[in-house]
């Protein structure tokens, strides 16, 4: 199999040799050029032709920005990854990439106290990134996968009470364009865990709010839950819901990471599971690796509903790739049906915190694993 060709831009000579020297390393990297520039790189690109672009955000002569966009305007398939600083600014700006096409993003290694740390963390953020990202834009090896029919429920429940979403890899745009789209006002909550650092989560929730025309926090512990309202797990912090004497309230806490996430999809979706039962929906957008397989076991193990984003419509069809084939979705789908079918399966019914208060805990679960 040919190397993945990779192309750095950074102003920084020692970001550009940290990441160089990391990805030279791998067997399956090859690092075909730099750039100090996006004028540079975008001269360059159609030279050299790399399979991946890691892209600096704050450059001189044309930022990460300018050159993302430029980018857009002929190659809409061309993998980039945008590097960021853990700042407000920062976060912003990633979240603008984001918007205009990139791919993924990872955070610099700074303030890590030693080149040799701050490698260890290129190699472990970003070169993942890079290979779930170039196995996914390649074409396909063998005969596509067929997900497996969803085992058959006991009776499918008639009123729904809780929608529950995970996502890492391409999110923030997928939920771009899947909350606009649901119902206005929406009977239920909406929980979201989205991988993402601290500070990001918080700038996600405020764009949910402008973009959806959807009430959006940040979930902070022991807040009490609303329909019609979204939640975004807060950055390095765990998510779930706990029954309270008023209704749901929110717990967040450092729990250990689960598949290497924190927050993780299957914490938010196990507590789901065990106060909502047959009241809950799942739905798993497009993300890298396994987080929210073991959730959904335990939603489709109480009763609720699962749905997930199709391969063709995902960033990175490593998420809703796995519930999908393990036969735990009730419907695959395009990320651009998906509000519609939400909205068809919430029309039985909403959240009433009243109600909810007297729900039986759903005992009947899969141990975590």
């Amino acid at each position: 199999m040919p190397k993945i060709r990779v192309l750095i831009v950074d102003d920084s000579v020692v970001i550009r040799k940290i990441v160089s020297d990391c990805l030279a390393a791998d067997p399956d990297i090859e690092v075909c050029g730099t750039a100090a520039n996006g004028q540079i790189a975008l001269a360059k690109i159609p030279q050299i032709n790399p399979d991946l672009v890691t892209m600096d955000i704050e450059m001189p002569v044309m930022d990460g920005l300018q050159t993302l966009a430029a980018i857009r305007k002929t190659n809409l398939r061309l993998p980039v990854i945008m590097f960021s600083t853990l700042t407000e600014r920062g976060g912003s700006a990633t979240l603008d990439a984001l918007s205009l096409g990139a791919s993924d993003y990872v955070t610099k290694p700074a303030n890590v106290g030693s080149v040799s740390i701050a490698m260890q963390r290129v190699r472990e953020d970003l070169i993942p990134k890079i290979k779930a990202l170039c196995r996914q834009s390649a074409p396909a090896a063998t005969a596509p996968i067929i997900p497996k029919p969803v085992a058959s429920k006991l009776a499918i429940p008639s009123q729904l009470e809780m929608l529950a979403i995970g996502v890492s890899t391409g999110g923030p745009n997928a939920l771009a364009t899947l909350l606009p789209g649901l119902a206005k006002p929406f009977p239920v909550p909406i929980l979201i865990v989205q991988h993402m650092p601290p500070l990001f989560t918080r700038l996600l929730a405020e764009r949910i709010a402008t973009v959806a025309g959807l009430p959006a926090h940040e979930g902070a512990d022991g807040m009490l839950l609303r329909p019609g309202e979204v939640w975004v797990a807060p950055g390095g912090l765990h998510m779930e819901v706990e029954k309270a004497t008023d209704g749901i309230r929110l717990r967040t806490h450092e729990g250990p990471p689960e598949n290497s996430c924190r927050p993780a999809v299957d914490v938010l979706f196990r507590s789901v599971a065990k106060v909502f039962g047959p009241r809950a929906m799942a739905v798993v957008l497009t993300g890298m690796g396994l987080d929210g397989l073991r959730g959904c076991e335990n939603i489709h193990e109480a009763g609720g509903q699962v749905l997930a984003q199709d391969e063709a419509t995902s960033v990175v069809w490593g998420m809703p790739g796995a519930v999908s084939q393990a036969g735990l979705a009730d419907k695959v789908l395009p990320l651009g049906a998906l509000a519609a079918e939400i909205n068809r399966r919430f029309r039985t019914g909403g959240f009433t915190p009243s109600k909810l208060t007297q729900l039986p805990l759903i005992t009947k679960l899969y141990d975590h694993r």
